[in-house]
């Protein structure tokens, strides 16, 4: 949601150029540092952990810092940059929160069920996340024409800005009112009322202590698992340093719009989420599943650092490519890399509960969710490093 949001606070800190070069930087460390803290802290607190409770607090969380965000392109649209920078690094911080006690929990909460395709879901649902944002964003680069009025730019920036604020607000309150029905049905009701190992009709809030299971243990159990997702992850955050500086090979000036940098780059990002989200299903077919092979799975995460050396061969800033065609760059390297990410970390997530004792489940969900944020973290420095 930030990042495609990123022409809106482009405008918001045009007044400083400092800020306008390193938003996004900070917006990326604050988010990762701040989702892998919180993690780390929820995965060891197990003991009285509620996570039906962790995600509606995620959700109520969420809705409340998109909401402060379409307001903030109303109440107080002509603030100072180092103002807006302020309140800028709070909401991303707090989304990163959010998003932390949202991982946990889900992940935790699916795993006591033991049904692998309600991971797969949601693994489903992340891919789909990704592909929506891109596709919004070439429709509006090519709805809009290329010559715009200076003078209206800023308004329309925040009027779209706004509503796409507000529906992320309308989507987490929705969402939050399914999660609520969710927990009504009698599967979730009996669900919970196994893991509290109680027939005495306390509320399902009343969360009694559980026996903490050690980062160790679960590690000894998962640990080429765990490496697998957490390389996965990793070697993915070197992506978005070469797509964002990849153009089409075309001539600019007699190519179609689609092609144009504006379009192009996020139509590289389409292509890769595209791939993610594609293999995020495969998994789904018994033929493809690796769940019970996790020496494989680790050494094929090994594998996916042959697509690194690939994108060098590709039109990097517009000073030509070894290899002319834009359709190696979005076939080859930006789908196939999109699918091996998908694939290995749906089996990664779907696979650890077979490891695992039945009460080791949740916080083994946790633990998972705690390895794939971390891979995020180390990618994301190491790509700083990179670029």
């Amino acid at each position: 949601m930030f990042l495609a949001a990123a022409p809106y606070f482009q405008q918001r800190f045009e007044s400083d150029e400092r800020l306008l070069r390193n938003f996004q930087s900070v917006e990326l460390v604050v988010s990762t540092l701040g989702n892998l803290g919180s993690i780390i802290v929820l995965t060891k607190l197990q003991a009285h952990a509620s996570y039906p409770t962790r995600i509606i607090a995620s959700l109520v969380l969420n809705a409340a810092v998109f909401a402060l965000l379409a307001m903030s392109t109303r109440v107080f649209p002509a603030s100072t940059a180092i103002g807006y920078f302020a309140f800028f690094v709070i909401v991303v911080f707090s989304a990163s929160w959010a998003t932390a006690l949202c991982q946990n929990g889900v992940f935790a909460y699916v795993s006591g069920f033991g049904r692998p395709e309600y991971t797969q879901a949601i693994m489903t649902g992340q891919g789909v996340a990704g592909v929506l944002p891109c596709i919004t964003q070439i429709v509006s680069v090519l709805s809009v024409p290329e010559k715009t009025n200076n003078k209206d730019g800023p308004q329309q920036s925040s009027t779209s800005a706004f509503v796409y604020f507000l529906t992320a607000t309308v989507i987490s309150s929705s969402t939050l009112l399914a999660f609520f029905y969710l927990l009504s049905r009698h599967s979730s009701r009996e669900r919970i009322k196994q893991v509290l190992d109680q027939d005495d009709g306390e509320p399902i809030s009343d969360i009694p202590q559980r026996k903490a299971i050690p980062l160790t243990t679960l590690f000894n159990k998962l640990y080429w698992l765990a490496g697998a997702v957490f390389l996965d992850f990793g070697i993915t955050m070197f992506y978005p340093v070469f797509t964002q500086q990849i153009l089409s090979v075309r001539d600019p000036a007699s190519a179609p719009r689609l092609f144009h940098p504006a379009s192009f780059i996020p139509l590289g990002f389409l292509f890769w989420n595209i791939g993610d989200l594609l293999g995020r299903m495969l998994p789904s077919f018994p033929a493809l599943s690796l769940t019970t092979r996790p020496r494989l799975v680790f050494f094929l995460t090994v594998g996916r650092l042959v697509f690194l050396p690939m994108y060098v061969l590709c039109n990097i800033g517009g000073q030509g490519a070894a290899i002319g065609s834009d359709a190696f760059y979005l076939l080859v390297v930006q789908l196939l890399f999109g699918v091996t990410n998908g694939f290995i970390g749906t089996t990664c997530m779907m696979g650890y509960a077979e490891w695992v004792d039945v009460e080791e489940r949740e916080a083994a969900g946790g633990f998972m969710s705690l390895c794939l944020v971390a891979g995020l973290a180390v990618g994301s420095f190491l790509s700083f490093i990179a670029a």
